[in-house]
């Protein structure tokens, strides 16, 4: 298992996607003051965004049934859990878009390639950030 998206797994003989980025954001206002130069304030987390891209060969890997599985997740509009192969837990993320583009096809119009994108984004509260929030009266109630 590559990944797993909510109950969708990404495997290498049914939705290998090829490369994997992520972006987030921190967010900082500026402060202006008279005088003086600005300050600036961090005021949290911004945006977490990963992007999957991959190519499916129907013949050999996921197709058709593959997409439109990762489209039932998104057109529930609720937010599942990301979590790699290796254990590690991104959060709860939305689909926010999946893109694909087919070519090579046979005689019926069935494509040989399907490349897609999947973009999700985090709606979920980073652990960092409740953890940032805790005091030590907090973790040592924890372990009493």
């Amino acid at each position: 298992m590559m990944m797993i998206y909510g109950m969708f797994v990404f495997m290498l003989n049914t939705t290998p996607y090829q490369s994997l980025s992520r972006e987030m954001a921190w967010r900082h206002v500026k402060n202006d003051r008279v005088g003086k130069s600005a300050k600036w304030q961090y005021i949290g987390a911004g945006e977490d965004s990963i992007t999957l891209d991959g190519v499916l060969y129907p013949e050999v890997t996921g197709g058709d049934i593959s997409l439109e599985a990762l489209r039932t997740l998104a057109y529930a509009g609720r937010a599942w859990p990301l979590i790699e192969g290796t254990g590690m837990i991104y959060g709860m993320f939305v689909i926010e878009s999946l893109n694909e583009t087919r070519t090579e096809f046979f005689s019926d119009g069935k494509a040989r390639k399907i490349e897609f994108t999947l973009s999700l984004k985090k709606v979920s509260e980073d652990i960092r950030e409740g953890l940032s929030n805790i005091t030590a009266d907090d973790l040592l109630n924890i372990v009493k």
